[in-house]
């Protein structure tokens, strides 16, 4: 009696499998690419973004070497002072000297890691901003295109010419995103606004 409900069971397990497994079955995937580096690179608003974001990378720099340049020729005379002691303590001239120019180093290294800081928060931003419309881009093209499946082209070893819908999602993305706030991350605006004290 055992045997036979066993083997019941079993007949019943059996039948029940191949009902799981069509239930789970999905149809096939359309698959369709794009190449998002070239998105990004090529966007009319990201083509203007990027231009200020490299000038301000550019002021950044240019920030830097007008600070250390003064900082490098007092170093440089300091350091010549100094040897000229030959291994005497420096007097408390000299030392005064030794720390103005370790306070300028410390300002300077301040002022240029805030301003390193916000230059990586408006990169943020303008990022945040093109990705935000670029789904509903992308999304908008698959619908057309009857796609299920969009990878970037950055991540496929390789592809055929017609999967390719970079053009049509770039297209999508020019209308919906026409301009983008070159500034930094909103809440990083308002740490910068707050005074120094708090």
């Amino acid at each position: 009696m055992n045997k036979l409900a066993f083997g019941t069971a079993l007949a019943v397990l059996a039948a029940a499998i191949p009902a799981t497994a069509s239930a789970q079955r999905i149809g096939g995937a359309v698959v369709a690419v794009v190449d998002a580096e070239r998105i990004y690179r090529e966007c009319t608003a990201c083509k203007t973004a990027q231009t200020q974001l490299q000038q301000q990378a550019q002021s950044l720099q240019q920030r830097a070497q007008q600070l250390g340049q003064p900082i490098q020729t007092e170093g440089q005379e300091i350091e010549n002072a100094i040897r000229a002691l030959n291994g005497k303590q420096p007097d408390a001239a000299l030392q005064q000297r030794i720390q103005a120019l370790q306070d300028k180093q410390n300002t300077a290294n301040q002022e240029l890691g805030n301003r390193q800081q916000q230059l990586q928060s408006t990169q943020a931003h303008v990022l945040q901003q093109i990705n935000q419309r670029l789904k509903p881009a992308i999304n908008q093209v698959m619908n057309q295109r009857g796609a299920t499946v969009v990878m970037d082209a950055g991540n496929v070893i390789d592809f055929a010419p017609a999967l390719d819908i970079t053009n049509d999602v770039l297209a999508a993305l020019n209308q919906q995103l026409t301009t983008i706030s070159v500034t930094p991350l909103p809440q990083q605006q308002q740490q910068q606004q707050q005074p120094q004290g708090r």
